[in-house]
């Protein structure tokens, strides 16, 4: 999709819930606060939501109506956000703790280029965490993109959590109300 499709639909209505994804608030809720950036951040949950957990948190989107919506919540205000593409966005500095993907779906070329240089971005100990919809989720799961081409698995984020300490890298399931979704999640923290 493209910017205008995006603007477009935070345009229409919210997207998603105002609250993190539960996985997401399990795996980062006890970790001592730092500097997060949230990549394809769209109305900014999970970024409003570290910020009000104590994180210096930047959210980035190539949608400025997603953004916009995310500012003007609850919690907006502790948040720096920025309008830009994530393909060629970098942080003015690599001494991150966190970069956190949720469902960002790009072409596997695109995710692991994006990946492999949010690592570098990362301090040593820093955390990156990637969660998303896989591909076995067309035939098995509910919801998420259509086009195996841009959803996750396990092999296709391998290249990027041998670069990690990996903490977790695994499909996992995550009830919605229309049934069962099958995701990917890669958690690992850069190297000393």
């Amino acid at each position: 999709m493209q910017t205008s499709d995006w603007d477009a639909r935070y345009a229409e209505k919210a997207q998603w819930s105002a609250g993190p994804n539960a996985l997401v608030a399990a795996l980062l809720g006890d970790l001592p606060p730092g500097r997060a950036v949230d990549l394809a951040a769209g109305e900014g949950r999970h970024a409003r939501w570290l910020a009000g957990l104590g994180w210096e948190v930047t959210a980035v989107d190539f949608s400025a109506v997603g953004l916009d919506r995310g500012r003007a919540a609850p919690g907006g205000d502790a948040v720096h956000w920025v309008v830009a593409d994530v393909l060629t966005w970098t942080p003015p500095a690599a001494d991150l703790d966190l970069v956190l993907v949720a469902y960002l779906h790009l072409p596997e070329a695109d995710t692991v280029d994006l990946l492999t240089r949010a690592v570098g971005w990362l301090r040593p100990g820093g955390r990156l965490l990637v969660l998303g919809h896989d591909v076995a989720n067309l035939d098995a799961g509910v919801g998420g993109p259509r086009d195996a081409a841009i959803l996750h698995s396990v092999d296709r984020l391998a290249p990027v959590a041998r670069l990690l300490a990996v903490d977790r890298l695994e499909q996992v399931s995550r009830e919605t109300p229309a049934g069962t979704a099958l995701d990917t999640l890669l958690l690992g923290r850069r190297r000393d």
